[in-house]
């Protein structure tokens, strides 16, 4: 396989708007950053095509992460000790090792760090310690897709199994009646998105002056969705002296002012070591004029190591559409996006994470926090937005330690014919 590696100006390529949590993801008028609910923010027309070519490189000797503690030395319930085993947890990720023992002891922190480093476990772990010592005290976590709030309250359970502290996960798409009669049972634990969240507070089913810890994850994607209003909106229900944690990605000035906003003399943790993993190969594919770009993708995809593979598309419509077409032609394919439906998405995810079928085809609601195992390839089928947006794209593949591989399509009608070489296949169109 042969990809054109020659960094040119991706002109012309227009960014789009994306799906995500609530319906619609809108984008901002330009100087409107915190748009209200499902803004987003502007446009960016560039991006360097050099930023999606990155070798990766195989060395004798690797540098490994040496933690200060392992999970026994922790000062924690033994109940949870024995969870982390029964999880097969080892020894802890940088941003665990860093961060636990700063939550054990009541600090506000700041956590940033790349994707796929642990984090869920990393404010799971000490703050149930600290709700196991105190029968009152109750968590919030507030994520920006329901399917990352779906993720972690999968992982507490794992934890929590036999702890007697009941969880609820509140989300949009899914039955709100349901929801609200699981907060009747007066859960020790609420993880949920930034809309339905507020939809809750406003109609007093979900009582936040009994919360004293917050937990904001992936708070600038957040930021980005237009979530500020809900954001202030729901930490203003909960204690004036709560313990709140933010982990982020990125630290740009508007976060910097929400750290400022809700956090009290934080501990800030960084260990974020580049924006893209080592381990993830990165190239581009060039379409040719007068060549389909769904031809090129066809030929990607019945190639052997092409195994599991996440495409990632610019419109809802674009993306269902390509997932049909796929389907047409034969190959294990489904979708998401935020026209489907709560369990429809969830039944895609499930397929997808299962290996019943090959290919996810997904807009940006796939890309931050999901941890899916062992994704062969992210396809950037369309460019994405922003290279935060790119970043967070390629992190679906070389979670951990395994390697990965990016491909990012990249239309020119000046891209010479010998960019790409596919193989040849028996297909034909018809």
């Amino acid at each position: 396989m042969h990809y054109n590696s020659q960094g040119r100006s991706a002109g012309g390529q227009r960014p789009f708007a994306q799906s995500q949590g609530r319906g619609q993801f809108r984008r901002a008028p330009a100087g409107n950053r915190f748009g209200g609910r499902g803004g987003g923010r502007p446009r960016t027309d560039h991006i360097d095509v050099t930023k999606f070519i990155n070798k990766a490189t195989i060395t004798e000797s690797v540098e490994r992460f040496v933690p200060e503690h392992a999970f026994t030395d922790f000062a924690i319930d033994e109940r949870l000790k024995r969870a982390i085993v029964t999880k097969g947890y080892t020894a802890p990720t940088p941003i665990q090792d860093r961060v636990i023992p700063h939550i054990l002891r009541g600090s506000d922190v700041v956590g940033i760090a790349n994707t796929g480093t642990g984090k869920t476990a990393a404010f799971l772990i000490p703050l149930m310690h600290l709700m196991l010592k105190d029968r009152f005290s109750r968590m919030l976590v507030v994520v920006p897709t329901r399917e990352l709030a779906i993720q972690i309250e999968e992982e507490y359970r794992g934890f929590a199994r036999g702890l007697q502290m009941y969880s609820v996960c509140c989300v949009g798409g899914a039955s709100i009646g349901f929801q609200i009669r699981e907060l009747r049972r007066a859960p020790r634990v609420v993880i949920g998105t930034p809309g339905r969240l507020k939809d809750l507070i406003e109609r007093k089913v979900l009582d936040l002056s009994l919360f004293r810890t917050a937990v904001l994850d992936e708070a600038d994607r957040m930021l980005d969705m237009g979530f500020i209003g809900d954001m202030r909106f729901i930490l203003s229900h909960m204690q004036k002296d709560r313990h709140t944690l933010f982990f982020s990605a990125t630290l740009s000035r508007e976060i910097e002012k929400l750290i400022g906003d809700f956090l009290r003399d934080p501990v800030r943790i960084s260990v974020k070591t580049q924006d893209t993993p080592k381990n993830v190969e990165q190239d581009v594919v060039r379409v040719p004029e007068g060549k389909e770009k769904i031809d090129i993708l066809h030929d990607l995809l019945i190639q052997p190591e092409f195994s599991k593979v996440l495409i990632f598309g610019q419109t809802k419509h674009g993306v269902e559409k390509l997932a049909k077409t796929l389907v047409a032609r034969g190959f294990r394919a489904e979708s998401i996006h935020g026209n489907k439906t709560h369990g429809r998405r969830q039944s895609a995810l499930k397929l997808f994470r299962q290996n019943h079928v090959q290919i996810l085809v997904a807009t940006d609601v796939a890309a931050r926090g999901l941890d899916i195992d062992g994704v062969s390839h992210v396809i950037n089928y369309d460019i994405p937005a922003t290279y935060d947006d790119y970043v967070h794209r390629i992190g679906r593949t070389g979670r951990g330690e395994k390697s990965g591989k990016a491909l990012t399509f990249i239309e020119h009608r000046h891209a010479r014919k010998s960019a790409y070489v596919p193989r040849q296949t028996h297909w034909r169109r018809s």
